[in-house]
């Protein structure tokens, strides 16, 4: 049997906004790495901030 985690921005593991935090929770790998992972791809071309703020829009508090 398979637990589904909601997708929600945690409230207890925040930085900024927990939208790093919560994809973290939802895929099951550290907060930390997945901030790393966030900070790396802002070095690459692409619309990763932007996504960033439209999730941190969307994604409900727990």
């Amino acid at each position: 049997m398979t637990v589904t985690r909601r997708l929600a921005r945690p409230r207890d593991d925040r930085w900024v906004a927990g939208v790093c935090s919560g994809l973290a929770r939802r895929f099951g790998v550290s907060s930390g790495v997945m901030r790393l992972i966030f900070v790396v791809s802002i070095l690459l071309p692409g619309p990763q901030f932007l996504i960033y703020l439209i999730l941190w829009a969307l994604l409900p508090n727990e």
